[in-house]
């Protein structure tokens, strides 16, 4: 079953990202793809950290949750949010959020970011704990492409989340990796998550330059259970497309039994 990728290259205008991502989910659809996931911040690449107080939704509605289900429930399919900002009781944070809506256009999960990044170059210094209050737990959902487990960009760096995932047929991993560190590690991680966890991973990337100066690595992949890269996009705007093939998951699952010979367990596998 076909799944896809958009990659963007998002600016402060909530807007004019809003129309792009729209545009693109049309032309994934259009392609065949049955899930399709937009990258993190797909919504606002914002000026300054503080610009997305200014666009932060309640749970449940607002633009930018309208146009997510108004698009899943126009094409009937699986959609992705890549992330957005969700309000919380304190006013100066917000959630960074990734809501999955179905091809009825229900929100039937969410997924709020557990592992909040920062970054130290000597020239910048970036820190997302200053205005968004993380996660607290991992998350699993059943589609039409099969097991789906959640994650946002810097998670990717904590390979416990996934396994706490269980066995699961894909992840996905909308993100806005740094050309630094997207250039040293972003496909190494992507790869080894695949291979440790025997399933495929969809990573819906931000990618070029932004308004307010960041370059953003891009690459966005669809990579396989044995860690071979299906489908890539270097950089700018575009979508990814690649197949889930459930014969391959089960072949690489026969071939290297690794789920099935692992001896420890998660605290939650352990108290269930």
């Amino acid at each position: 079953m076909k799944v896809a990728a958009v990659q963007m290259v998002s600016t402060p205008d909530r807007d004019e990202n809003l129309a792009a991502a729209a545009r693109l989910i049309d032309e994934a659809a259009a392609a065949g793809a049955r899930l399709v996931s937009l990258p993190e911040y797909f919504c606002q690449f914002g000026w300054k950290e503080t610009d997305k107080f200014q666009i932060a939704e309640a749970e449940g509605s607002g633009p930018i949750q309208d146009m997510l289900s108004a698009k899943a429930r126009q094409h009937g399919l699986w959609l992705a949010g890549g992330s957005l900002p969700l309000k919380t009781p304190d006013p100066a944070k917000v959630t960074n959020t990734a809501l999955l809506f179905n091809p009825q256009g229900q929100a039937v999960v969410r997924y709020d970011k557990l592992h909040l990044f920062s970054f130290q170059d000597g020239e910048r210094s970036l820190d997302e704990s200053r205005t968004m209050v993380a996660g607290q737990q991992c998350v699993v959902a059943d589609t039409a492409v099969g097991r789906v487990g959640m994650s946002i960009c810097y998670d990717l760096r904590f390979p416990e989340l996934y396994r706490a995932l269980g066995v699961v047929d894909l992840i996905l991993v909308p993100s806005a990796f740094t050309e630094t560190t997207g250039r040293a590690h972003w496909e190494l991680l992507l790869r080894a998550r695949a291979v440790e966890n025997q399933c495929y991973v969809l990573a819906a990337a931000q990618g070029g330059m932004h308004a307010n100066g960041r370059r953003t690595f891009g690459h966005s992949l669809l990579v396989d259970p044995w860690g071979e890269v299906v489908a890539s996009l270097p950089l700018g705007e575009g979508v990814v497309l690649g197949d889930i093939d459930t014969e391959r998951l089960q072949s690489v699952r026969r071939m290297v039994p690794a789920l099935r010979h692992r001896r420890l367990r998660t605290p939650a596998e352990l108290s269930s």
